[in-house]
């Protein structure tokens, strides 16, 4: 029996359901020494913003139990140092290529999208809406539906790429902005992001992170997001990339079986880079012992 493992990502074809969690795999090149990356179904790279930006002073990365806490603060190149830096080796891989954009106003990330949209080999746009809306006081534009949906709309109309909204976990009911999201334009969505959150220095007797609060991801985070998956894929039509706390090939497994038609790999990428690949392996042998042919299958 062949096993088919590529699936369709809103226009973006993938030999196989796996990519890398925005932020956790730099922009491919990093990585590139330290697993085979033409392997992955796609490559998905750290936030870009139209200007470069320094992001959090240190500390931003804290241990926790359950995972860790980051307040790296978007730091990257730009569109223009992205070009030149990054997408020179990433045209090499062959692999799909998915840019994750943010902004702190729409205006923002319009200029960003648009910007990319001259640069050969991109893919696909992840849109990050948990970044803060400057203009509303700092509140996310990913915690109100109608807010996300202006950003999702505005993007899609400068570009004709795939458009994938990368949702906030922290919301009443993660359906409303899946709805909204789909309704808007985007082509899939990404589910989901770090868990706002905080960890105290005791020793020091300050917060532990220079910024204060980070995101929470790894392993705590991965029975949030399967509820997260499986509430969005039972209200929309558009495909949905799972993320959050993936380990191990069945917790990747889960994903997909909780309505997912891919997943990303984040935190683990930090202690075993080799996770992805892992996690390719694990779903081929789980699909050949259960007898099914195509990943869509493991869909409950």
């Amino acid at each position: 029996m062949a096993i088919d493992l590529s699936v369709k990502i809103g226009g973006i074809k993938m030999k196989n359901p796996v990519t890398v969690a925005s932020g956790t795999f730099g922009y491919g090149l990093e990585y590139a020494n330290l697993i085979d990356v033409t392997r992955l179904g796609a490559i998905t790279v750290k936030g870009i913003r139209k200007d470069r930006c320094e992001g959090n002073p240190s500390p931003r990365i804290w241990e926790v139990r359950g995972g860790m806490l980051n307040a790296i603060g978007l730091q990257g190149p730009g569109v223009a140092g992205f070009a030149t830096e990054y997408m020179p080796f990433l045209r090499t891989t062959g692999v799909p290529i998915i840019v994750n954009i943010w902004g702190t106003t729409i205006d923002g990330y319009v200029e960003t999208a648009a910007a990319l949209e001259e640069i050969p080999g991109i893919d696909g746009l992840e849109i990050n809406v948990s970044c803060p809306n400057v203009k509303h006081g700092g509140a996310s534009f990913g915690g109100d539906p109608a807010t996300m949906a202006a950003v999702v709309e505005a993007v899609r109309r400068v570009t004709k790429r795939a458009l994938i909204t990368k949702l906030a976990p922290n919301v009443p009911d993660v359906r409303d902005f899946a709805r909204a999201a789909e309704g808007a334009g985007s082509d899939a969505l990404a589910i989901s992001n770090t868990f706002p959150a905080m960890a105290i220095d005791i020793e020091a007797r300050r917060p532990a992170l220079a910024n204060t609060t980070g995101g929470l991801s790894g392993p705590a985070l991965h029975p949030v997001a399967i509820k997260l998956v499986w509430d969005a894929a039972s209200a929309v039509k558009i495909p949905i990339i799972g993320m959050g706390g993936i380990m191990e090939p069945y917790d990747a497994i889960e994903f997909l079986a909780a309505g997912a038609s891919a997943v990303a790999v984040g935190t683990a990428n930090f202690i075993d880079p080799t996770t992805s690949l892992r996690v390719i392996d694990g779903i081929a042998e789980y699909m050949e012992r259960h007898g099914m042919e195509r990943v869509a299958e493991i869909a409950l």
